[in-house]
């Protein structure tokens, strides 16, 4: 082997390196963002009774995903250039029950201080053209290695179940006709969104009458407990009588 070749091998040995080391900080920011949703959602738990989240997902785009995405897009084949303009490498999908659910997980996340949004896009209040809805976070996260931080984007997508139901259909209905959907079924796909939009809505309803009598419940029950230990104040002789009975 060759001084030359020498060379040639270490080079690739030390890019081989780099972009490992690269491709482990997104690793790692996935495995630390879900550490602190399952966090969140406990603590919610134990505090509320209530679990707002019902399932996280997670991934990791490859290697050859991003190097087509840079393709696409113009970007530099540079690993500072794609971590600027690629930040949707580590991406999290959180599914919740009700649309109120996910502005209390946005801004529950959004909290923690060492957490910086760099990209906030609500996609609930003002959907896309073709009816989707959800809520879109980039997020900035420490990733402390060996020898270095390393600041990492990750890509939070927040959305009920009735919003991951259409995004996952029509992805696959896009797949299937490669993305070549006929008119007709746009529109009727737009039409789907606005009935999805229609039955979160009334579901957020009813959950909130659900709370509110729930409520009015253990405020009243509340209220009984108060009144029988006032009786029993007052009537002591009745309530001697009770316990030996």
């Amino acid at each position: 082997m060759n001084t030359e070749q020498s060379i040639d091998m270490k080079d690739l040995k030390a890019i081989k390196l780099e972009l490992t080391r690269f491709m482990m900080a997104y690793k790692f920011a996935i495995d630390e963002m879900n550490t602190k949703i399952n966090i969140l959602k406990d603590e919610f738990n134990y505090i509320h009774d209530y679990n707002p989240i019902e399932h996280v997902k997670s991934r990791l785009k490859s290697p050859e995903s991003i190097f087509k995405k840079v393709n696409r897009k113009g970007y530099k084949l540079s690993l500072p250039e794609i971590k600027e303009n690629v930040r949707d490498i580590a991406g999290i999908r959180i599914t919740c029950s009700f649309i109120s659910d996910i502005y209390e997980m946005s801004k529950m996340i959004a909290k923690q201080k060492d957490i910086r949004v760099v990209d906030y896009k609500d996609y609930i209040k003002n959907p896309k053209s073709n009816g989707y809805q959800s809520l879109h976070l980039i997020l900035e996260i420490p990733i402390f290695m060996s020898d270095r931080e390393v600041k990492t984007y990750v890509e939070v997508q927040i959305r009920t179940i009735a919003m991951d139901f259409w995004a996952s259909l029509e992805h696959k209905i896009y797949y299937k006709y490669n993305k070549e959907v006929p008119t007709k079924m746009i529109d009727e796909l737009r039409d789907a969104a606005i009935l999805a939009a229609g039955l979160d809505r009334k579901m957020e309803r009813l959950h909130k009458e659900i709370i509110e009598i729930k409520e009015a419940d253990q405020a009243e029950q509340v209220s009984l407990e108060s009144i029988i230990q006032k009786e029993k104040f007052n009537y002591p002789f009745f309530e001697t009588i009770l316990q030996k009975m």
